[in-house]
């Protein structure tokens, strides 16, 4: 058999990449080549012109909740900070089921295609009766859409009667989360450089599971050989509660339920001191910067220059859409360079930081070093974005401009080698129709 066809993306605007000038050769779902500047590609291939577009590795998701498309902008969880936000909106959860889920789903990962990501996580903790089958649901959405996922199966299993936050009605048993981990990714982990479904363990918290679950989901992600996955360091509550319950500080908790090592990616990182800090490089764990939900839930600021300079990886994650109330992962770029900005100075954070945070830090996120760069041998995972909008008229730098005047729509998207956005739009996909179903949905759950 002949190798597929390679595709010369030629002559780009503008590309985040050194020695790229006149663009890259995929074949095969790799970058073959490097076109520098007066070059010309010696594979054959025939060629997509690129001379209105900017071309950026996928950008890659590393904290998101899918479910949470459906209460957006919810009255009953406006204007509270995270405690109080769960405990209004834990009881509509409760009311989630499989059809919801599915309109859910494909509403935050088309979101997500049509931002420029390539690779999305998620964690879903709400399992309901009826619910039980949630990652296989988010799996046949993924393969629907040709979207690569890195999806966790999260867990709860400390409710209110425990002194937990969650209402009974959406937590589990120990023994049912650890057989139904141990089932979904016997049923669909992939490995390779070519895996485009993958899954992680994720118990969603410590104000949420109990120390056995979580030193159980550890010892199984390590026999199993997966990633592992929480919030930590999220809120000074969640401090107080560590040291009330547990007698210690969040970080010092993980580490003794044996999750300090590099197998474990955390979301949101705010609260950890500069011991911590050089704890966490340390061990090789990393963080997902959450810039929108942080600012919407007055949680506070992951100090990422501060992390980066004790030796720990970040990536950016839009969070849930009901924190976030949108899964745009290019907005999100823009919105952690500014928030970083302004803590750090001009000479600290730059634009290429925040673009390096959603591409190659999140790979390190994910446990994929094939993802988030332009490079030979990498994947071919690719967003092009225009700047023909108002927005943008009158740029110099084409990278600058994408977080500079706010990108927020791809107008190509390459998973793979192959073409899931085309047009600044998923073909197949009848968004009107999508837009009504899940409006529909969620009007139900929150009646």
């Amino acid at each position: 058999m002949e190798p597929a066809r390679a595709i010369w993306i030629k002559d780009p605007l503008g590309i985040l990449a050194d020695g790229a000038e006149r663009g890259i050769v995929v074949q095969q779902g790799k970058i073959v080549e490097l076109v520098p500047k007066g070059g010309q590609p010696r594979t054959p291939a025939a060629f997509f012109e690129a001379g209105d577009h900017v071309v950026l590795p996928g950008l890659i998701n590393t904290h998101h909740h899918f479910y949470q498309t459906l209460t957006r902008a919810l009255p009953a969880a406006l204007d509270r900070e995270l405690f109080p936000w769960l405990q209004a909106l834990y009881p509509v959860w409760a009311r989630l089921t499989p059809e919801a889920l599915d309109l859910g789903v494909t509403v935050a990962m088309s979101e997500l295609l049509l931002s420029g990501c390539t690779t999305t996580t998620d964690h879903h903790y709400v399992f309901p009766v009826g619910l039980e089958d949630a990652v296989d649901i988010e799996v046949g959405v993924a393969k629907r859409l040709g979207l690569r996922v890195l999806l966790t199966r999260g867990s709860m299993n400390r409710s209110q009667r425990d002194g937990g936050l969650p209402p009974d009605s959406v937590v589990q048993d120990e023994d049912t989360i650890l057989a139904d981990s141990e089932r979904v990714v016997a049923k669909h982990h992939q490995r390779g450089e070519d895996a485009m479904v993958q899954i992680a363990l994720a118990p969603c918290s410590p104000f949420s599971v109990t120390t056995s679950l979580m030193r159980a989901t550890a010892d199984l992600a390590d026999r199993l050989d997966v990633r592992l996955h929480t919030h930590l360091a999220e809120t000074e509550d969640e401090n107080r509660f560590c040291e009330q319950i547990y007698g210690c500080r969040p970080l010092d908790y993980l580490e003794q339920c044996g999750w300090l090592n590099a197998r474990t990616w955390l979301a949101h990182g705010i609260h950890f001191n500069a011991a911590e800090m050089k704890r966490l490089g340390k061990a090789r764990t990393t963080i997902s910067h959450c810039a929108c939900s942080n600012q919407l839930l007055a949680s506070g600021s992951c100090p990422i220059c501060d992390m980066e300079e004790a030796g720990v990886g970040i990536g950016l994650g839009v969070d849930g859409s009901a924190s976030n109330d949108a899964s745009n992962l290019m907005q999100e770029v823009r919105a952690a360079f500014l928030l970083q900005r302004a803590r750090y100075g001009v000479g600290r954070v730059s634009h290429k930081d925040a673009l390096r945070w959603a591409t190659k830090g999140s790979a390190a996120c994910v446990g994929r070093p094939e993802l988030g760069e332009i490079a030979v041998g990498k994947a071919a995972d690719l967003a092009l974005f225009r700047l023909d909008e108002l927005r943008f008229s009158g740029h110099g730098d084409p990278l600058a401009a994408l977080v500079l005047c706010g990108a927020h729509r791809a107008d190509r998207v390459m998973v793979g080698g192959k073409w899931v956005v085309a047009d600044g739009t998923i073909p197949g996909l009848d968004v009107s129709d999508l837009i009504r179903r899940h409006s529909a949905a969620a009007r139900a759950m929150q009646a």
